[in-house]
């Protein structure tokens, strides 16, 4: 297991990429590395700005270069390094990356206090989809059609699966 002397090292490198990526504008103050033992394996900032992808936050972005440079999108063994606690978006690509832990050294009031507040994200996750502030709307006449679809997946022999 990495010893706190390398955490902080992480942190630090995280903390460094959080720094570049808003001084050289390409978005908000947010970087994160992906860690494999006592490696950095991926690494990113904040690049909503310079790539006008909304979906560009620090994690996701550590998080292909990880996949990349590793060659496999399942990151089970592998810590995330990051300034702040996660947005709904980053939680979701972490988990669904397989990271085992996440380190992180500011709370949601932090960011809150500059800007960025998740609350909203995280309220709308909790409500039932009909309730919801974006309509979320069910298209049924076209189930059989998309359920097909679907039912390909099983059927392929050369799928990978988490």
């Amino acid at each position: 297991m990495t010893d706190n002397s390398k955490q902080v090292e992480f942190m630090r490198r995280a903390l460094a990429l959080s720094r570049e990526g808003v001084t050289t504008g390409h978005g908000g103050p947010f970087g994160a590395v992906v860690v494999q033992g006592d490696d950095i394996v991926g690494e990113g900032f904040n690049r909503v700005l310079s790539s006008n992808d909304p979906t560009a936050h620090a994690e996701v972005t550590a998080i292909r270069d990880a996949a990349a440079r590793l060659k496999r999108f399942n990151l089970s063994g592998c810590d995330i390094y990051i300034i702040g606690v996660p947005c709904p978006m980053c939680m979701a690509a972490i988990f669904w990356a397989r990271i085992d832990r996440i380190f992180y050294v500011l709370r949601p009031q932090d960011a809150e206090d500059i800007g960025f507040d998740d609350k909203f994200f995280y309220e709308e996750l909790d409500k039932p989809l009909h309730a919801r502030a974006v309509p979320v709307m069910e298209m049924p006449d076209l189930r059989d059609e998309a359920r097909a679809i679907y039912d390909l997946w099983p059927e392929k022999s050369d799928r990978t699966h988490y």
